[in-house]
């Protein structure tokens, strides 16, 4: 992938879309619930249920021991046009419990009022004690081969592998709003030809704790108070300042938090990574230590501190909410799986970076990314209980090719993931469950316990046995086994100790700092600034300071003068590093597919124009999304939002092809009164829009609201005789995501 590849011009795009057949302006804007639309009456024609969504998808179906059915993704759902009991008997009534009369209490004999309330009462399962708060899609991953450095069967050239992949926030629960700032999941369950491999990561390539011992610890000083249970999901309050500013191995993944990184504005501009390193082992026998990445089509895009507080309260799904948008309209999430590939010596060191030290990360200057492969994200769940909620990762899913290394943070995952969905799931059978059953024959030798499904057939599970006629039998080389690569362990003796290496905590932080474009030190700075001042106690902030001025004398005393506090001197003195310009996420242009564009109009806008306009937004691969005084319809285009559901957060740019005077709900209600004014609500779009730092563009009566609100002639801000002149213009600044020399910045 082409990172600098232009996004669809806007251009002529029409035109295109119409000689190919398109019909453009019919386009829908994705998030309809159902799969048809609902009539008014309730329905009564009893009928078989209705077909999902087209974008939608389910796990295949398979038997819990891995063998195809043959039978359609339909055949894991609901049967039936009638309501029955959990044991299929049909049922005349779901509305009335049975009971002595009609006042009389409810009698112990229905059924069916004891099975429908006891399903209720356990229909929740626990969720994860961490990474709870998720979105899931299903996608295939085409490989564009690696087989020099790994026999892995799913990343032969051309081999298309079925996936499943969950974002989520690590700290929140089930229940916390999605733009938190906060370290997301990215793990990804490949369904292989070999077995399932799961490639269980972040969309940061380093952690807090270099051994899975403090796993516990850095947990429990992120997550709430116990006492209070407050704050929910985030990280600025005392307990966690109190732990990584004595823990400083901490201070690395710290920094990442407090970047833009922390925000993402989208799953689908996320980078991903596998934070451990890997041993690769090809066909020869040869080995190779890798680190992996996703890298997103879109580029790695953040939104604006305020934007993530706002929607926050407005719209709390917002990021799975863009995610199954984006799916719906068929701007499907795409990202290049790469692999950093170093020599595999004995010290596993590369660089001066010690590669079992999950705090540190190789520069991709020093190590190059190579794209192996694409995974695109093309069906939504059907059920976000059964496929989301169920699904299980774990580290220790690996296939023949692949093989873990001794990283202590890496190596305590291995046994606590299973351990994990043993609770979580209630029981050793959880792999038997549709959306964890591989696509691979399974014959374990596991079996009964809680919710077994398979339906073993033999007497003997167990080897050796001469029963079952031997079966099942070891596999080889030749029938690629998995391989557990002969490392030689060094002789040593037993220690709770970590290698010298490890005690490097500030070095690479320092590097991240640096390798930050100016606006985004001085986001680094607030971030802290803010974080800090969340905090009780004085100590905790002044500890946390030391820490900061052993990374960088600015960042420091910019974070003090925001706290009121003097800037401490190092207790070590910052080193010299050499800046990593890969890890800024500026600077670059991006496709814009999958960006929502807010189009303001009213009954005196040029209608046919921004009927043009919109159709040009749905064939530049974006959603249009009309914003009014009221819902339903301007002439014959349909309203998306009005002025009192839209917000400047819900949209990527924003148009204005009128300039809509207050309507009757406008407050002040003075305002409605005055005819040279626009609705208050339209300027804030605009406002906020503005101080977002996203393209705004107008024309016509348009341009006027631009003038009112104080923003006409500034940075980012596009004006033309006709709607499609001006989304061209706005097209091109949107590739770069955010119009920041609008804001110039004192950071250097």
């Amino acid at each position: 992938m082409d990172p600098n590849k232009p996004a669809k011009a806007v251009e002529g795009v029409v035109q295109a879309a119409a000689e190919e057949g398109a019909d453009v302006t019919r386009a829908d804007v994705p998030g309809a619930p159902g799969s048809t639309p609902p009539s008014v009456e309730e329905p009564t024609e009893p009928h078989d249920p209705l077909p999902s969504r087209k974008k939608q998808g389910t796990p295949e179906t398979r038997t819990p021991t891995g063998a195809t059915t043959g039978l359609p993704p339909a055949a894991n759902g609901q049967q039936g046009a009638f309501l029955t009991t959990a044991q299929g008997a049909r049922l005349r009534d779901t509305d009335h419990s049975l009971k002595a009369g009609p006042r009389g209490p409810i009698l112990m004999q229905d059924h069916h009022f004891r099975e429908k309330i006891t399903h209720f009462d356990h229909e929740r399962i626990p969720e994860r004690v961490v990474h709870a708060r998720g979105a899931g899609a299903h996608g295939v991953f085409t490989s564009y081969g690696a087989a020099e450095v790994t026999r892995a069967g799913f990343l032969r050239k051309g081999k298309e592998t079925p996936v499943f992949v969950r974002f989520s926030t690590v700290l929140g629960s089930r229940g916390s709003a999605d733009t938190v700032r906060d370290t997301r999941g990215f793990a990804t369950k490949f369904y292989t030809d070999e077995g399932n491999f799961d490639l269980v990561g972040n969309n940061m390539p380093v952690f807090f704790i270099q051994d899975a011992i403090k796993f516990p610890d850095i947990i429990h000083a992120g997550k709430p108070h116990p006492d209070r249970e407050i704050p929910q999901a985030q990280s600025a309050h005392d307990t966690f300042w109190d732990f990584v500013s004595l823990h400083t191995e901490a201070q690395h993944h710290a920094m990442w938090n407090m970047s833009d990184r922390g925000i993402p504005r989208s799953f689908r501009m996320m980078e991903g990574f596998g934070v451990h390193t890997f041993r690769l082992v090809n066909a020869a026998g040869e080995t190779a230590l890798a680190k992996f990445h996703w890298k997103p089509k879109l580029g790695v895009h953040s939104l604006t501190w305020e934007e993530a507080q706002m929607i926050s309260g407005m719209d709390p799904d917002f990021h799975r909410r863009d995610l199954y948008d984006a799916i719906e309209a068929g701007a499907y999430p795409e990202w290049e799986l790469g692999l950093q590939i170093v020599p595999d010596s004995p010290e596993e060191t590369f660089a001066n970076v010690d590669l079992l030290d999950p705090t540190k990360f190789v520069p991709e200057e020093l190590a190059p990314v190579q794209p192996v492969g694409m995974l695109v994200l093309n069906r939504t769940p059907t059920n976000f209980f059964a496929e989301t909620e169920q699904v299980a990762f774990h580290v220790g899913n690996l296939v023949a090719g692949i093989d873990v290394t001794n990283d202590p943070l890496l190596q305590g995952r291995l046994f606590s993931y299973v351990d994990t969905q043993l609770t979580r799931l209630a029981g050793p059978n959880f792999p038997q469950i549709p959306i964890n059953r591989p696509h691979a024959p399974v014959n374990d030798l596991l079996r009964d316990g809680f919710h077994q499904q398979a339906v073993h057939t033999g007497v003997a599970p167990y080897r050796p046995n001469s029963l079952d006629g031997g079966n099942p039998f070891p596999a080889g080389d030749d029938e690629n086994a998995f391989l557990d690569v002969p490392v030689t362990v060094a002789e040593a003796p037993k220690v709770r100790a970590s290698p010298v290496s490890f005690d490097d905590h500030f070095s690479q932080v320092r590097l991240f700092w640096l390798s930050m474009s100016p606006v985004e030190r001085e986001h680094i700075i607030r971030a802290y600034t803010f974080e800090l001042s969340k905090c009780y106690h004085q100590e905790i902030r002044e500890r946390q300071l030391r820490c900061l001025a052993n990374i960088d004398p600015v960042l420091c005393a910019q974070v003090a003068a925001g706290l009121g506090l003097p800037s401490p001197e190092p207790t070590v003195p910052p080193v010299d590093v050499e800046p990593s310009p890969a890890l800024s996420q500026l600077g670059r242009t991006w496709p814009t597919d999958g960006r929502t564009v807010g189009i303001v109009v009213d009954a005196d806008s040029d209608l046919d124009g921004v009927d043009g306009v919109r159709s040009a937004v749905f064939a530049a691969g974006m959603v249009p999304l009309l914003v009014a005084a009221h819902g339903g319809k301007v002439g014959e285009l349909p309203v998306q939002r009005t002025f009192a559901t839209g917000r400047a957060t819900e949209f990527d740019a924003l148009l204005l092809a009128g300039a809509p005077a207050p309507a009757p709900d406008a407050l002040p209600a003075a305002d409605a009164g005055h005819a040279t004014l626009v609705d208050p609500r339209v300027r804030l779009l605009v406002q906020e829009s503005w101080r977002h730092a996203k393209a705004i563009g107008g024309w016509g009566a348009g341009v006027s609201v631009l003038e009112q609100a104080g923003v006409l002639g500034t940075p980012g801000v596009v004006t033309g005789g006709s709607g499609t002149d001006v989304l061209a213009g706005v097209q091109r600044l949107m590739a770069a995501h955010r119009v920041w020399e609008r804001f110039p910045t004192a950071v250097t």
